[in-house]
Parts: structure tokens; C-alpha cells; sequence
């Protein structure tokens, strides 16, 4: 529904702009119409009278206000707000002078004077200081008023596209705040070690490079010695034959031996 409340700037920039002239153009031609003859006596520019105040320069200064708003304004009720003003401006000005007899009668000075001229110019001076431009100033801001009436089609997507987004961007928020709160007051446990490990661990057989093909040199065997107890050494003293003939056999059974 806020949405709805929000309008383009360009809605109103015509009427607003139309309402600004007019408006100005009813205040400053009481000071300026003397110097072409346009005017309401006294025929004098720049003079001012308490009737040129109240029946012509504050409803055009309002009318410059309402204009304004229209004209700046992207709040739908701000900007009705300154076409009515207008509208209650322009009305003023039709009918402030027919008006203005009663008001003196309670004491405000309202006396605007006489048109000066003929009976074409003073038609005219009627039509353009207050009926006339009156009547302008109420159509033009009753057009306002019935445009910033209407919601365009334009108008409701655009609404509809912004409280899209603001649900999405509230969601969001509040999924962040709840995760927030949710880490504030989860209980911080330490740290334990796990298990250990059960799993067997691998064994690779340890490559085992082939060895050299080379063929061994042959190795050079001694001849193995008898050790001869002590109790035989003077036997073999004195059988040196014996003993001889002992390492003889020793050797051809060592040359045997594979």
C-alpha cells in the first residue's frame, strides 16, 4: 500500500508548471499592468493597496505554492495537497471580487478600485485580474487532482516490484540476525582427540633389486691341520715318520673333500 502513495515527478510537471505562471502572473500584474494601461485604479505601478493584497497578491502566492508542490512532489497526497491549494487559489480569484463588499463590511479593507479604460479594456481587466484567470487556475488544478487520482498500471508493478524486494531484503535480515543469535549461544565444547586409527596398516614387500649375475670366484681352500693332543706330541716326536705320514693323510683327505 506505500507504494501506491509514490508517483513519478513527471505526473505533474505541466500542470504544475501551468499553475506557477498563472500564479505569478496574478500577483505581479497589479504592479506591472499600469505601464501598458492594464490595470485597476490606482493607475500607478508598484503601489500597493490592502485590496491588491488580499484579492490578488496572497492567492497568487498560494497559487505559485500549490504550483510548486505539484510540480517537485513524488508523495501522491503532498502533491494533491498543493493542486488543491491552487484550486482554493483560482477560486479566490473568481470570486474575491465579487465577494470583497461583504468582507469590508466587517471592518478588512478589500476596495480594489475601478478598471481603467473602456468598456472592452475594463471587460478584459475583469476577465484577466480575477474571473478569468480564476477559472484557469481551478481547471488546470482540477486536472491535477484527477491525475494524481488514478493508479496507473505503471505505478502498481512498480509497487508490487518494491514490496517484493523489501520482503526479500526483510527475510534476509532476519535469517542473518537468527543465525547471529544462534552462534551467541551455542556452547563451546573442547576439543577431544579421536580414536586412533585401527586400520592395519599396509605393508609393501620392500623391492628387492636382482642380484648380480656374476658367477663367484672360486674360493682357495687351506688344508685343514689335526690339532694333535699334547699326550701325542712326544709320540710324534719320536715317530717323526708317523707324524709325516699323519699330515700326508691329512692332505689327500683335505684334496678329497668337495
Amino acid at each position: 500500500m506505500t507504494g501506491m502513495l509514490r508517483v513519478p515527478r513527471s505526473r505533474g510537471a505541466l500542470s504544475g508548471l501551468l499553475l506557477v505562471l498563472l500564479g505569478a502572473w496574478g500577483a505581479l500584474i497589479p504592479f506591472i499592468g499600469p505601464y501598458f494601461h492594464y490595470a485597476y485604479a490606482p493607475d500607478s505601478a508598484w503601489t500597493y493597496t490592502n485590496g491588491r493584497f488580499w484579492l490578488e497578491i496572497l492567492p497568487g502566492c498560494a497559487t505559485v505554492l500549490g504550483g510548486l508542490i505539484v510540480l517537485a512532489s513524488a508523495s501522491r497526497p503532498v502533491a494533491m495537497f498543493g493542486a488543491w491549494l491552487a484550486a482554493v487559489s483560482g477560486g479566490w480569484f473568481a470570486l474575491g471580487n465579487v465577494l470583497a463588499p461583504i468582507v469590508s463590511s466587517h471592518g478588512l479593507s478589500t476596495n480594489i478600485g475601478s478598471p481603467v479604460g473602456g468598456t472592452v479594456t475594463r471587460a478584459l481587466e475583469q476577465i484577466g485580474f480575477f474571473t478569468g484567470l480564476g477559472l484557469v487556475i481551478v481547471l488546470v488544478a482540477g486536472m491535477a487532482i484527477g491525475r494524481f487520482s488514478v493508479i496507473g498500471v505503471r505505478e502498481t508493478r512498480l509497487a508490487e516490484r518494491a514490496a517484493a524486494a523489501r520482503a526479500e531484503r526483510e527475510t534476509a535480515e532476519r535469517e542473518a540476525a537468527e543465525r547471529e543469535a544462534a552462534t551467541r549461544t551455542e556452547p563451546v565444547t573442547p576439543a577431544t582427540a579421536g580414536p586412533a586409527s585401527t586400520e592395519p596398516s599396509s605393508t609393501e614387500p620392500s623391492s628387492t633389486e636382482p642380484g648380480s649375475t656374476e658367477p663367484d670366484s672360486p674360493t682357495t681352500r687351506l688344508p685343514r691341520r689335526r690339532v694333535i693332543p699334547e699326550g701325542q706330541k712326544d709320540q710324534n716326536a719320536d715317530t717323526g715318520s708317523t707324524t709325516a705320514q699323519t699330515r700326508s693323510d691329512g692332505e689327500r683327505v683335505d684334496s678329497a673333500a668337495p
